[in-house]
């Protein structure tokens, strides 16, 4: 292929949302795609847009996402000229990077090269250090020794961060507030390293106590570079991020100057040939300064929050990744590039926020979103949230000529949005989007934490939930029939019993002759709530139902926290099965650890077991005292959702003593 020539087919080498983003932008370069699929991916979106389709084998990544030479076979043999590595998976692999260049194939993104210099965290630092950009204090050194790091965090002072030299995502990351916490937090960072990247090397930084996340759009060519300004991406859980936004809240001209200098700087000191993102920390305790942001990291390729750059500047970075890759000089300078209005992305996820953000599966039962915005996914309504990968179910992003009016877009596109079949993040991210430092700009890392309590707490059915609720259960959602003239009769009322949130409620619906309904609790407590039809629909006490999803005897509320509640037909208990002595698996997952054997006494909170899913490691613990009765799993053993891992009994009298 001539140099400068586009390319008439790539293949994606990844899955979900990014695939399916690199193929809309492919397709409209007119260039065809080839998909990759695990064998529980065949029926996926990514799948289904794409012109070619080729299996790579199991489920687990390692057995097909994460298979370089079956990445390469598949190209070859459908024709495709280059590889996009979208993100994760083998996009920051100079191996594989190495490998495709040697099939003769091209890779969208940076060369082996510039990916090793960034690779490792502490090599990278001392790279950007040479060019002129500020570094955060820290230990970036070969001696690991615990004693080395344990002198050097004395040094540096606490609070520190442990970090993995080769990690990412949070993982092989633990903040360490005082010495003698030091040598368990290091342990702990190692394993979690080793498990994660096979290199439990670390690196120790200075903690910054009110950390902004700031990060830069860099764009090369090999020989020069360009940015697109900066992201805030303060927003996180776990060191994962949830909300970002562009351009950064409270960011001056000066400090965006010094940013989006140095940033520069690091990638036309590797030769950067491709998208990447300079992270930088900077201390938000006094707003954001020229002199108190520091260099933590390069990722070498395209990144979730890309979109909001996209939104704020007009450029489409994936065509511009092909385009250079294909040998095009970068589209424009950087006197061509300003800033648009505000845009801001919430990450939708399954997982239970109030369960402190465990990842969920299920069956998307319902998905819809409103009008007016941007949504990035992988998924569509029907399909099931696998254990094998993450659980993002989309990107929700809204954007406006102010930060205020891109805030409010999106509050209202998420309380608009509908999900049903799987317990997601989509209340909690309402919450944030409206709580009060968040929309006063006053952002950090630990804002979530601070708040969390608020924000994660998962709201009970009011009176007027619980009346939609029992006339879903009745079939009486639709609009009502016409009158027929009187009756004799006294109004119909029929008695609906609801389970919701561990509790079983009894409501009497009494139908009027005028098509109104009263639904009313039967124990008499609590309020009785009178159903109107109007032109728009039903008004319950002059209030407009909210958008609903029913599934069998389940039933989910939309309109901020999605509301679930199932319908207890007559001879159908209303409690659940009895779990108290029995710790089950959240979801499917590796065993990956037992801490516990049969018969030794536990504490209620004691750490049994960890069970791996979803990409991170939970810890199961006993929900009360009591004696280990029997060990139901081994370790290393591969568990469904629901299956019992351990049994616990009552101590006998004396024996807590």
């Amino acid at each position: 292929m001539a140099e400068g020539q586009l390319f008439t087919k790539i293949l994606i080498a990844n899955r979900g949302e990014i695939a399916c983003r690199v193929i809309e932008s492919a397709r409209a370069m007119g260039i065809a795609t080839v998909a990759v699929h695990s064998d529980v991916d065949a029926e996926a979106r990514h799948v289904a847009l794409a012109d070619e389709a080729v299996s790579l084998g199991g489920a687990r990544p390692d057995e097909s996402y994460l298979r370089g030479d079956a990445i390469i076979a598949a190209a070859r043999a459908t024709g495709a000229q280059a590889v996009h590595p979208g993100y994760g998976f083998l996009s920051e692999n100079p191996d594989f990077v190495e490998a495709l260049e040697d099939a003769g194939l091209v890779f969208i993104g940076p060369s082996a090269r510039a990916i090793r210099s960034m690779g490792l965290k502490g090599a990278a630092k001392a790279l950007m250090e040479e060019a002129g950009v500020p570094v955060v204090p820290g230990y970036h050194g070969a001696e690991q020794s615990e004693a080395h790091l344990a002198a050097e965090a004395e040094r540096i002072g606490y609070p520190v961060l442990l970090k993995a030299v080769a990690g990412g995502g949070g993982k092989g990351m633990r903040r360490v507030d005082a010495p003698a916490a030091f040598s368990e937090a290091l342990a702990a960072a190692k394993a979690e390293a080793k498990g994660a990247f096979g290199n439990d090397e670390m690196l120790v930084e200075k903690y910054i106590l009110s950390p902004r996340h700031v990060e830069v759009q860099v764009f090369g060519d090999g020989t020069r570079a360009v940015h697109l300004f900066e992201r805030d991406c303060s927003l996180q859980r776990r060191h994962q991020k949830v909300i970002e936004e562009a351009p950064a809240p409270g960011m001056s001209e000066e400090v965006r100057a010094a940013m989006t200098g140095a940033a520069v700087r690091a990638a036309e000191a590797i030769g950067y040939k491709g998208a990447g993102t300079i992270e930088f920390i900077a201390d938000g305790s006094e707003g954001l300064r020229a002199d108190g942001f520091w260099f933590m990291e390069m990722n070498t390729r395209l990144q979730v929050e890309h979109p909001v750059t996209e939104a704020i500047t007009g450029v489409d970075l994936v065509e511009w990744q092909i385009r250079v890759a294909a040998g095009e000089p970068l589209p424009c300078a950087q006197a061509d590039l300003a800033i648009r209005g505000h845009a801001v992305e919430a990450r939708l996820y399954a997982e239970d926020a109030a369960a402190g953000f465990l990842p969920a599966t299920g069956r998307l039962d319902r998905l819809a979103f409103p009008d007016g915005l941007r949504v990035d996914t992988g998924v569509r309504e029907g399909d099931e949230i696998s254990p094998h990968y993450d659980p993002m179910i989309a990107k929700v992003i809204a954007q406006g000529p102010t930060r205020d009016v891109a805030l409010a877009r999106l509050k209202a596109g998420l309380r608009g949005t509908e999900v049903a079949g799987s317990v997601t993040n989509l209340g909690f991210l309402e919450r944030l989007v409206a709580q009060e430092d968040f929309r006063a700009g006053e952002v950090d890392t630990g804002l979530i934490e601070r708040h969390q309590a608020a924000l994660c707490e998962a709201p009970v059915a009011d009176a007027a939930a619980l009346a939609w609720a029992a006339m879903i259960a009745l079939d009486l959602e639709g609009a009502p029939a016409p009158r027929r003239g009187f009756t004799l009769w006294a109004p119909l009322r029929r008695i609906v019993t609801l389970a919701h949130q561990g509790e079983t409620v009894e409501l009497a619906v009494e139908s009027r002759d005028d098509g109104s309904h009263v639904i009313t609790p039967v124990d008499g407590e609590g309020t009785a709530i009178e159903a109107r039809w109007q032109a728009d629909g039903w008004r319950l006490d002059g209030q407009r139902a909210p958008g609903w999803h029913r599934e069998g005897q389940r039933i989910t509320l939309f309109g901020g926290w999605p509301l679930e509640m199932e319908l207890i037909l007559p001879g159908q208990g209303g409690e659940a099965a009895a779990g108290g002595d029995v710790i089950l698996a959240p979801m499917p997952g590796l065993v990956r650890a037992i801490f516990t054997r049969a018969g030794e006494t536990v504490a209620a909170g004691q750490r049994l077991a960890i069970l791996e899913a979803m990409k991170m490691e939970h810890a199961l613990v006993a929900p009360r005292d009591g004696i280990v009765a029997e060990i139901l799993t081994t370790e290393g053993g591969q568990v469904d959702a629901g299956a019992a891992l351990i049994r616990l009994e009552a101590a006998e009298a004396g024996d807590a003593a």
